[in-house]
């Protein structure tokens, strides 16, 4: 309840209340209840000035003059996204800057050029080239990372049976990594302050390569996060997540998932790696990210969970 807005402290009181009242009285209850109660304290006090407070909404960010530069992202108000957040105390890694992708291609580059195309003809709003199953996999994949990458989590464990232990310590290990995926991948967008594709695109007169001609109606499939584009934070997510199912299950996993931002849809894979890449695939079909940003958050978020498979919550010694 510490962390809970007063709006929503009394329905968790109802659930805990409900879920108590499945549970036998009696000493085991009691003393369970009391190891829980001190957990949630030391991890309140740990946790108390982890910069996790700052605004989310950053209003006094000025954003740079040149082209290539990180700009406001219309149809929103002046202020960019969770600009702190990078401040924020990791829970795996040494620091939120531990892994630094590579940089943006320069914006006279081939390479930058080869991926300005590609999301302006994929990503838009009108686009003609954009397939039914390329729209399908942007909504799709638009949901939350967290929501989908533990219901993957929760379909896989339970058609292995893992018992109630092992799902702890999976579920401890994805959410840390899912943490620090977004910690480190809002660390980086605001070291490299780079322009999204819906800034990009109207603007690219300025931008110097003969090779990216501007659309100035251009806009995304859906409104693009008030973020910088580089690295991409969704393929971070899939990147980091997918990696601790991998080495908790081995890749080779054969499932099936559902989305809320697409009811009815089923899409089914053959391994981790395979839905993060079409996860990650997914941020250049709805016109968030150009494929380099994608391509480093994947790598990012890989090394990320790595990391916490490796280092964290394994058997006390």
């Amino acid at each position: 309840l510490g962390l809970t807005p007063a709006a929503g402290v009394a329905l968790v009181e109802a659930a805990y209340a409900t879920a108590l009242g499945a549970i036998p009285n009696g000493a085991a209850k009691l003393q369970s209840i009391s190891i829980g109660q001190a957990a949630a304290a030391a991890i309140l006090a740990l946790r108390r000035n982890d910069s996790a407070n700052a605004p989310f909404l950053d209003f006094s960010y000025v954003p740079g003059p040149n082209p290539g530069d990180f700009q406001f992202i219309p149809g929103y108000p002046p202020f960019a996204a969770a600009t702190g957040w990078g401040d924020v105390t990791p829970f795996v890694l040494v620091s939120s800057a531990q892994y630094r992708p590579k940089r943006p291609y320069d914006l006279t580059s081939k390479k930058y050029a080869a991926d300005f195309n590609e999301v302006k003809s994929l990503g838009g709003v009108t686009s003609t080239t954009r397939t039914a199953e390329q729209q399908e996999i942007a909504l799709f994949w638009v949901e939350g990372s967290p929501q989908g990458w533990n219901r993957i989590a929760r379909t896989v464990s339970a058609a292995r049976g893992i018992d109630l232990w092992s799902n702890a310590r999976l579920f401890g290990l994805l959410n840390l990594a899912s943490a620090d995926a977004y910690i480190a991948d809002f660390e980086n967008k605001y070291f490299f302050e780079f322009w999204r594709p819906v800034t990009a695109i109207p603007a690219a007169d300025s931008d110097g390569n003969p090779d990216t001609p501007a659309d100035t109606a251009w806009d995304s499939l859906l409104p693009s996060p008030p973020g910088p584009d580089h690295p991409s934070g969704h393929s971070g997510q899939g990147g980091a997540m997918s990696e601790v199912l991998a080495r908790f299950f081995g890749d080779e996993a054969t499932f099936s998932t559902t989305a809320t931002t697409l009811p009815g849809v089923t899409r089914e894979f053959a391994s981790f790696s395979e839905a993060a890449q079409e996860n990650a695939n997914s941020r250049i079909f709805i016109g968030f990210h150009f494929r380099h940003a994608t391509i480093e958050g994947l790598k990012l978020g890989g090394k990320i969970g790595k990391v916490a498979s490796n280092h964290y919550l394994g058997p006390a010694r």
